[in-house]
């Protein structure tokens, strides 16, 4: 099929895509963009014609998208994006607000990227920046969609790396974190077994550092504890740890030491054998960044 009855595909169809995806029912989906219905089965049918293939599957549980589906979707909401964020810049240039920056990073980065966000404002004062955190799998979808301007990540949870400019900056170190009252605080040296009466607040299965505690485990010959509180958030992770003495997390040194200085909690003496990949720097290939945000990618990995 020739590809030009694509540039047929207009604005109005997109946002119909993407509020299919969104809400999983033709019907939502006109209600949101205040289209008819009939006007709404009109235009998904323009474009499965437009691009010659059927994008949404009927089921039980609404439509739901077929891999072209997935594909159309996904550059539609990198579309809207984007005209989303120029509606932003164009906002912001009348207020005099003249740059804005969307950042994503996984929780052990946020100690370093405050300290590049205070050096980026000494030269461009008038940043705007939104900060998201969440796995870099997330991240990245986010990142895919236009959402994001830059992740600091690891794009080897990516299946399509080959997306993206990547350039890592910073080896990550690990440290166990308990309350300042845990029994086991004033030892010399802990060893895991010796963690068998507490309780471990944890990643989610799969995450790179519920991972790495597991191979701890492993490489000790122990079998890995079942009684787990799952967080991704440093914040309930810290509040669980502030009520319980007996709790014990596994966190990135530079988040640890920022609680350790406010005395929130306490580092346990413990030698740990696991190698993280390094954080990097995650931009898309097919997005050219303004020059205040090379500014800012070049602070972070300087």
């Amino acid at each position: 099929m020739s590809r030009r009855p694509l540039v047929r595909l207009s604005l109005r169809h997109m946002l119909l895509i993407s509020s299919i995806d969104d809400s999983g029912s033709l019907k939502r989906a006109s209600e949101l963009i205040a289209m008819s219905q009939p006007r709404a089965t009109k235009a998904l049918q323009e474009a499965e014609a437009l691009t010659g293939k059927k994008l949404f599957h009927r089921t039980n549980r609404g439509l739901t998208p077929t891999a072209a589906g997935d594909c159309v979707i996904r550059n539609a909401k990198t579309m809207l994006a984007q005209l989303g964020k120029l509606e932003l810049e164009l906002d912001a240039i009348t207020a005099g607000n003249w740059s804005r920056l969307r950042i994503g990073t996984i929780m052990g980065a946020v100690p370093i990227l405050n300290e590049v966000i205070q050096q980026h404002l000494t030269r461009y004062p008038q940043t705007s920046f939104e900060i998201i955190e969440d796995s870099s799998a997330e991240l990245l979808r986010q990142l895919d969609r236009g959402l994001l301007d830059l992740v600091i990540g690891r794009s080897s949870v990516s299946a399509t790396p080959q997306l993206y400019h990547v350039t890592a900056f910073h080896d990550e170190q690990l440290a166990v974190v308990a309350n300042p009252a845990h029994p086991l605080v004033g030892r010399e040296r802990i060893q895991l077994e010796d963690l068998a009466e507490s309780r471990w607040i944890v990643y989610e299965a799969g995450m790179p550092m519920r991972l790495s505690l597991e191979q701890e485990y492993r490489r000790a010959g122990l079998a890995f504890p079942l009684a787990l509180l799952e967080t991704r958030s440093a914040l309930a992770t810290m509040t669980l740890i502030q009520g319980d003495p007996n709790m014990v997390a596994l966190l990135s040194s530079d988040v640890a030491e920022f609680f350790v200085t406010f005395g929130a909690a306490c580092t346990l003496p413990m030698q740990l054998e696991w190698k993280s990949d390094p954080y990097e720097v995650i931009t898309r290939r097919s997005h050219d960044l303004p020059e205040y945000a090379l500014h800012f990618i070049k602070k972070l990995v300087g």
